[in-house]
């Protein structure tokens, strides 16, 4: 079994609070590690049995009756239990009391993250991040927002790099040797959430479309969202799409990225950027193989970028930084592919090269985000297909994509 560098905060939260929700894809490894963390002195139930998903349904409130410590499985699929539980965890206030694990965001259900605030640590656990495939614990996010510059130990480079971004993390497609077989787990996988998970987050008129429209949107992953252009190739409106992207959201399949702004800067665009969570999903939805990848490598870069801002987001669940991400783009289309943003407010920026060498024109976007920022700004980083660091300026370096793993 892997080990998952998100636990120690998962321990840690359950020490202080009431109730942790492990939030995240399906298959992603929750249930393991909320088993891991319960061993044999926690009760574990699960909501996928059907005996015991009647039975916090018909009565959540006896259900939990009785009940010291639970950990309770795909708990999104009786939403209602969420309520009793409030109430359970009013009455006994008693840290560590629920340990939760849910395939949708629950907090994007009003009356969930209102009667649990205050109550409720979520922590999200993304398919397995590169660091944890190879066993060591990125410092990347640290290092940046400390000012050092990046470092590298394990360097990736061409067709090897092509073959572990097109991978993706998913434990059970990354344990199948032949690439064929991976994509058909993966396109398994989609089938699986459309016909059980969409069903449980949202009412879906038109539950067919749904496998079109994730094929659409992963034909614009990595670009700026346009629901009308996304929606026509499938029939449906803006107003429809953007409703049904926001399903796929719910899902951790794919995440929209906001645009960074500043009152100091007029003209940026307000458009989101979307991007997938897992680059082994999107290569599997759009027919990539490290084969057609090394023949062409312009769809193997969107597909590195979310690469890049999937890992990221992994690094994020462990790091001591609590980070919040956005892209910078403004109407010159001056951009930076990703914006990271800590608690005090400081800014790393992110840009994404497939290509092996980097020149000072790569970091026109970051200059502009540093001049909008001013002492914000920590560092800026050009990502590329290489195995040297180089200093652009004092707080600007071209990295290896290797550095994203690096320990040091």
């Amino acid at each position: 079994m892997y080990e998952r560098f998100a636990k120690n905060r998962i321990e840690e939260a359950l020490a202080d609070t009431r109730v942790v929700l492990i939030s995240g894809p399906r298959q992603s490894g929750k249930t393991t590690l909320a088993t891991d963390i319960a061993a044999e002195e926690i009760p574990f139930f699960t909501l996928d049995d059907p005996t015991v998903l009647a039975a916090a349904n018909d009565d959540p409130v006896g259900f939990l009756r009785g009940m010291d410590r639970a950990v309770i499985d795909e708990i999104q699929r009786a939403p209602d239990l969420l309520l009793a539980i409030k109430t359970e965890v009013d009455r006994d206030k008693s840290p560590g009391r629920f340990l939760l694990t849910g395939s949708a965001n629950l907090m994007t259900v009003p009356r969930v993250a209102d009667s649990l605030a205050g109550r409720m640590e979520v922590i999200k656990l993304l398919p397995l991040s590169r660091s944890e495939i190879l066993g060591c614990k990125s410092k990347f996010l640290d290092n940046a927002f400390s000012g050092s510059q990046p470092t590298v130990e394990t360097t990736v480079l061409g067709d090897e790099l092509i073959e572990t971004v097109l991978e993706g993390g998913y434990p059970e497609a990354i344990t199948r040797k032949r690439w064929a077989r991976k994509q058909d787990w993966y396109h398994s996988y989609v089938d699986a959430i459309v016909q059980r998970d969409v069903r449980d987050v949202a009412q879906i008129d038109q539950l067919a479309i749904m496998p079109k429209l994730l094929n659409m949107l992963a034909e614009h992953s990595g670009q700026l969202v346009n629901y009308s252009g996304i929606g026509s190739a499938v029939n449906l409106n803006h107003v429809t799409t953007q409703k049904y992207l926001r399903v796929f959201e719910s899902l951790f399949i794919v995440q929209t990225l906001q645009p960074w702004f500043t009152n100091k800067l007029k003209r940026l665009t307000k458009s989101p950027k979307l991007h997938f969570l897992d680059a082994g999903l999107l290569a599997a939805l759009r027919g990539i193989s490290p084969k057609t990848g090394r023949k062409n490598k312009m769809p193997f870069g969107a597909i590195l970028e979310t690469f890049v801002f999937s890992e990221l987001q992994k690094v994020a669940t462990w790091s001591e930084e609590r980070c919040s991400f956005s892209h910078f783009r403004d109407k010159d289309k001056n951009e930076v592919d990703i914006v990271i943003e800590n608690r005090r407010g400081e800014i790393v920026g992110i840009e994404v090269k497939s290509s092996a060498t980097v020149s000072s024109d790569d970091f026109s976007g970051m200059r502009k985000l540093a001049e909008a920022c001013g002492d914000r700004f920590v560092q800026g980083i050009v990502l590329y297909d290489n195995d040297q660091v180089v200093p652009f300026a004092d707080n600007m370096f071209a990295a290896p994509l290797s550095c994203l793993w690096s320990s040091k």
